[in-house]
């Protein structure tokens, strides 16, 4: 499932987005009982707990304990609402990054973070990076990482490769990591059952296999089990060094 971002109305998401005249706050007598903040957190809620297919306006007004209906003053359609909700989840991540050791450890530092993020937020994942919110939080995530990539004096052209490059690299390996934890729960299977029925029954249809793949066949030679966050950690050095030699070639 992809969502894209920017579904709603353009003036109405950006002013709520950056707060630019949000319902009730400036209305006379009793305070409303609701707000575009309570309503972001109900819907934060909803997603970490069923997943963004769950999702709606009526599901997020069950769990204020009201209707859907209700909500619609606040956050006219849900397209606005998920462009809040990936904005203030973003507001997690931490605004700066010591570079007093070199910009290294603090990029591997912002990685780790936004990885444990999306882990975190999973549904986040599904918010496709082709349109971006153009909210506060998600442009503090982007000044983060530049402020840390600046001090390796590369040219602004250079560096936004690089800064789509760490994007990529994150999410890409947050959604495999955050596809194996909900596997066995969403399929009944367990990894270690799954293999094992595969595995049984590629040698049965596929005789001589390690003859037709004899790559494949050696890279899999070393049979330990592979531990969550492996492949993450060695492709994140393996960057890191790409990034580094970039920086040395100026």
């Amino acid at each position: 499932m992809v969502v894209f971002a920017g579904q709603g109305d353009a003036r109405r998401s950006m002013a709520l987005l950056w707060r630019s005249g949000e319902p009730g706050e400036t209305r006379p007598g009793p305070k409303p009982g609701l707000s575009v903040d309570t309503i972001v957190n109900a819907a934060i809620e909803v997603a970490d707990a069923e997943g963004m297919a769950a999702l709606s306006m009526r599901r997020v007004g069950e769990r204020l304990g009201r209707t859907g209906m209700a909500l619609y003053t606040y956050v006219p359609n849900k397209g606005e609402l998920v462009d809040l909700m990936y904005d203030r989840a973003l507001a997690e991540l931490p605004a700066e990054y010591d570079v007093s050791a070199g910009w290294r450890p603090a990029v591997a530092s912002w990685a780790e973070h936004t990885l444990a993020f999306y882990l975190r937020h999973p549904w986040v994942l599904q918010v496709s990076q082709a349109r971006p919110v153009l909210g506060p939080n998600e442009f503090a995530m982007l000044e983060s990482v530049v402020a840390i990539l600046r001090v390796t004096g590369l040219r602004p052209r250079r560096l936004r490769g690089l800064v789509a490059l760490l994007f990529d690299f994150v999410r890409g390996a947050a959604t495999t990591i955050s596809d194996s934890r909900l596997a066995p729960s969403a399929t009944g299977v367990s990894d270690e059952e799954w293999w094992r029925a595969r595995s049984h029954l590629l040698e049965e249809v596929a005789p001589g296999f390690a003859e037709r793949y004899p790559m494949v066949t050696w890279i899999e030679s070393e049979d330990d089990e592979p531990v969550e966050g492996e492949t993450f950690a060695v492709g994140l050095t393996v960057l890191l060094d790409g990034i580094e030699a970039a920086v040395k070639a100026g």
